[in-house]
C-alpha cells in the first residue's frame, strides 16, 4: 500500500498488478488502477506527486497488448500524478519518448497546476515535473437524484452556442465567485434567460481541458475559445468556481443535472482532430512522449513532422485502433458518466480522412454506427476541414447532422441583396433537401445557424463590411476576409438613424428567417441583444469584454430581445415550421386546394422558372399549409396547423405583395413584422389585398377565417 508523510507525499509499500481496463486512473474506493497505452515503450512509471512536488515513482510491470497497469492501494481521489515512458528517441523516425517529461495521461478525468512554457517542456531529457500539469484522481460518484435526459427531438430543438466564461462574466444576477464557471451557468438567471428565448439546447465550446499557446500567452492573450484540448476526459479546471483537485468534475454535473431539471440538453463541442501539444516545435505534454506514431498522423516520407489537415500543427490518427478508442471511451464517458446529450465534433472531416480523402464510410464512423451508446445522443459535425477536399456538406452519414454553411452563406448572400439567389434560398429555407433527403435524412439534419463563434457576431454582420482584428496582434491577417457581410453604408458604429434603423431591421430578418426556416436552428450567443467584437472575426485569443457577453445590453437592445423570443416562440408553437419531412411540393389531386407549400410571386402568382432564374429577383412569398402536414405526431396522431404566408423582400424599396385568394385563405393576419422593433403587429386583410412590405423586410401572416 502507500502511506502519506507529514508533507503529504506519498511512499509505496506496496503495488498489485492491477487491470489493463479501464485505461487512465480509476478509484474504486478502496485504491486506484492506472492504467496507459505505449507500443513503442520500454518501460512506464507512474509517478504519484505529493503536495510538496516530491515524486515518488511506481514501476508499471504488468503488460497486456501494450497496456502497463498496476493497481495501487490507498490511492485516493484528490492524488496527482503522471507517467514517465522510456524508449527510443529518434524523431527522424517518429520515435519521441522521453523518460525526463512528466506525461499527462491520455484518460486523465481532472488536471491540476499549470503550464509555464519553461524550456523543459521543449528540450528533450530536461525534466518538466514542477511545469507542466499532472492529473488527479477523481471520486466517481455523484448523487444524479432524478436526472433524466431530455431527449429532445432534433425538430423541436432549439440550438444556442455558448461559451462558459464569456456567457456569465458580466451577469449582474450571477454571484462574483460563480461567473465564468459551470455554475454560474446553471445559475438560474442564466437559465431563465435560456427558457425565455425557447432555447432546448446549449452548445458549449470546448470544455474539454486545453493548454494555451505559448506564442499567444508572449503576446498577452489567451487561447480563450479553447480549441487546443489535450484531456478528452476532463472538464477544463479553470471553469470551475470551486478550485480544489478534482472539483470541476462534480461541478460540470451539477450543471448538467440543473439544466436536465429545466428541460434543457447539454451538447459539448469536441475537439478530437488536433491536440494542443503542437507542430514539431510544440511542448510534450502527454501524446507525443507516449506514442507519438500511434496518436499522430505523420508524414509518410518525414515521420519528424506531422500532417496538419486543422491549420493546428497536428492531426490525430484515426487510423490506429487506440486512438480510436481513446475518441470512442471519450464520447461513452461523457454520456454515461457525465451525462451529456450529444456533441459538436469540430474539423469532423478530418476524422474521416482514412488516408488522405475524405472517406464517409471511415471506421470512425463505422464504429458511431454500431456504438449502443454513441449513436442514440445527438451528433453534430462541422464538415470541413483546411485539407484538399475537406468541405465536406451534406456527405456525412444518416446518423449525423450537419452545420450547414451553406445556409449561413445563402441567407447573408440573400438579405444583402446579391443577384441570383432565390432559388438556392428558397432550398434553404425548407430545409436544404439537395444536401440532406439523398442519404435519408430529414430536414433537421441542417443545422441551420447565420453567425458562429468563429464569424462576425449578427450585430458585426450588418455593422462592417471588413474584419478588424487588429487586437489580435497579427496585423490583421489572421480571421477570414470574405465574410458576406454588410455595413449598411457606414464601417463600424454611427448615430446616423437611418443606419441604425436598417442594421436594426437586417437583424430581425435574420433572426426570423433562422427561426422559421425547416431544419435546426442555432442561435449564437448574445445575438439576441446585439452583442458586438467591434469588427473582430476571430475573437479566438480575446478572453476580455471584448468578446465576453455585455448584460446591459439585454436592456438596451430589451426589443431585439423580445423580438428573437417572438420569432422562436411562434417557431414553437407551429409545427408548420419545423416539420419531420421535407416538403413534397405537389398539388393536391383535385388542384382545388394548394398542396403542403407554393412559391408565389409578389403579384399573387405561382412561380415560374423564369421568376426563379431571374438574376434581380429579390422578392417572393412562401404560403405553408398547415392542413397539408403529411408526418403523424408522436402517437401517430394526425397532425393540423395553422397555415402561413411568408413575403419575403431584400429590395433597397417597398414592393407591394398581393395576398392570394380563397383558393388559400378568406383573410389574412399578420403576426410578425420585421419592420417593427419587436416584431408585434395587429393588422389584418382581406383575401387578394395588397400588402406593401418595406423595404429589406420579413412579413409573417397567418391563415384566418
Amino acid at each position: 500500500m502507500v502511506l502519506p508523510n507529514e508533507h503529504g507525499d506519498v511512499t509505496p509499500l506496496g503495488v498489485w498488478p492491477g487491470t489493463a481496463y479501464p485505461l487512465g486512473a480509476t478509484y474504486d474506493g478502496a485504491g486506484t488502477n492506472f492504467s496507459v497505452f505505449s507500443e513503442v515503450a520500454e518501460r512506464v512509471e507512474v509517478c504519484l506527486i505529493g503536495r510538496t512536488g516530491a515524486e515518488t515513482r511506481v514501476p508499471l510491470e504488468e503488460v497486456d497488448g501494450y497496456v502497463w497497469h498496476a493497481y495501487v492501494p490507498t490511492i485516493a481521489p484528490g492524488q496527482r500524478y503522471g507517467f514517465r515512458v522510456h524508449g527510443p528517441y529518434d524523431p527522424d523516425r517518429g520515435l519521441r519518448c522521453d523518460p525526463g517529461k512528466l506525461l499527462l495521461d491520455p484518460y486523465g478525468k481532472a488536471f491540476a497546476g499549470r503550464f509555464d512554457d519553461d524550456p523543459s517542456l521543449y528540450t528533450y531529457g530536461r525534466d518538466s515535473l514542477g511545469h507542466t500539469m499532472t492529473g488527479v484522481v477523481i471520486n466517481p460518484f455523484f448523487d444524479w437524484a432524478d436526472d433524466r435526459a431530455p431527449k429532445r427531438p432534433y425538430h423541436e430543438t432549439v440550438i444556442y452556442e455558448a461559451h462558459v466564461k464569456g456567457m456569465t462574466m458580466t451577469h449582474p444576477l450571477v454571484p462574483r465567485e460563480l461567473r465564468g464557471t459551470y455554475a454560474g451557468i446553471a445559475h438560474p438567471a442564466i437559465v431563465d434567460h435560456l427558457k425565455s428565448l425557447g432555447v432546448t439546447a446549449i452548445e458549449l465550446m470546448p470544455v474539454h481541458q486545453f493548454l494555451h499557446d505559448n506564442l499567444l500567452l508572449a503576446r498577452g492573450l489567451r487561447n480563450y475559445w479553447g480549441y487546443n484540448s489535450f484531456g478528452y476526459l476532463a472538464p477544463h479546471q479553470d471553469y470551475a468556481a470551486d478550485t480544489r483537485d478534482g472539483a470541476a468534475v462534480t461541478e460540470f454535473k451539477a450543471m448538467v443535472r440543473a439544466l436536465h431539471a429545466e428541460g434543457i440538453e447539454v451538447i459539448l463541442d469536441v475537439v478530437y482532430n488536433h491536440t494542443g501539444e503542437g507542430n514539431h516545435l510544440g511542448p510534450t505534454v502527454a501524446f507525443r512522449g507516449i506514442d507519438n506514431a500511434a496518436y499522430y498522423r505523420l508524414v509518410e516520407d518525414d515521420p519528424s513532422h506531422y500532417m496538419d489537415y486543422t491549420g493546428t500543427g497536428n492531426s490525430l490518427n484515426v487510423r490506429h485502433p487506440h486512438t480510436l478508442q481513446l475518441i470512442m471511451d471519450s464520447l461513452r464517458y461523457w454520456i454515461v458518466d457525465m451525462h451529456v446529450d450529444g456533441f459538436r465534433f469540430d474539423l469532423a472531416a478530418t476524422l474521416a480522412r482514412e488516408l488522405h480523402d475524405v472517406d464517409r464510410l471511415s471506421t470512425f464512423f463505422d464504429l458511431v454506427q454500431q456504438d449502443p451508446v454513441v449513436s442514440q445522443v445527438k451528433l453534430i459535425a462541422e464538415p470541413w476541414d483546411v485539407g484538399e477536399g475537406g468541405y465536406q456538406v451534406g456527405n456525412f452519414p444518416g446518423l449525423w447532422t450537419e452545420w450547414n454553411g451553406k445556409y449561413r452563406d445563402t441567407v447573408r448572400d440573400y438579405w444583402r441583396g446579391e443577384p441570383a439567389t432565390l432559388g438556392e434560398f428558397a432550398s434553404r429555407l425548407t430545409g436544404s433537401s439537395d444536401l440532406y433527403e439523398a442519404t435519408g435524412r430529414r430536414p433537421s439534419a441542417s443545422i441551420n445557424f447565420v453567425t458562429a463563434h468563429d464569424g462576425f457576431t449578427l450585430r458585426d454582420l450588418v455593422s462592417y463590411n471588413d474584419k478588424h482584428n487588429e487586437d489580435n496582434g497579427e496585423d490583421n491577417r489572421d480571421g477570414e476576409n470574405y465574410n458576406r457581410s454588410w455595413n449598411c453604408g457606414v464601417e463600424g458604429p454611427t448615430d446616423d438613424p437611418a443606419v441604425v434603423a436598417l442594421r436594426e431591421r437586417q437583424s430581425r430578418n435574420m433572426i426570423a428567417t433562422l427561426a422559421l426556416s425547416q431544419g435546426t436552428p442555432m442561435l449564437l450567443h448574445g445575438d439576441e441583444m446585439g452583442r458586438s467584437q467591434r469588427g473582430n472575426n476571430n475573437a479566438y485569443c480575446q478572453d476580455s469584454p471584448l468578446s465576453w457577453m455585455d448584460w446591459s445590453l439585454s436592456q438596451k437592445n430589451s426589443d431585439l430581445v423580445e423580438f428573437t423570443r417572438a420569432a422562436f416562440a411562434l417557431r414553437a408553437a407551429h409545427p408548420v415550421f419545423r416539420r419531420r419531412r421535407f416538403f413534397d411540393g405537389r398539388p393536391t389531386p383535385d388542384h382545388d386546394r394548394p398542396g403542403d407549400i407554393a412559391w408565389l410571386t409578389p403579384a399573387g402568382e405561382e412561380m415560374t422558372a423564369a421568376d426563379w432564374d431571374s438574376g434581380f429577383g429579390r422578392s417572393l412569398a412562401v404560403f405553408l399549409n398547415g392542413d397539408a402536414i403529411a408526418e403523424p405526431g408522436p402517437r401517430g396522431e394526425r397532425v393540423t396547423d395553422d397555415s402561413f404566408l411568408l413575403c419575403f423582400n431584400a429590395h433597397d424599396a417597398p414592393i407591394d405583395f398581393t395576398l392570394p385568394g380563397s383558393d388559400f385563405a378568406v383573410a389574412w393576419s399578420v403576426v410578425l413584422d420585421c419592420s417593427t422593433p419587436t416584431g408585434a403587429a395587429d393588422a389584418r386583410y382581406p383575401a387578394t389585398a395588397t400588402v406593401g412590405v418595406p423595404a429589406r423586410c420579413l412579413l409573417v401572416l397567418r391563415r384566418t377565417t
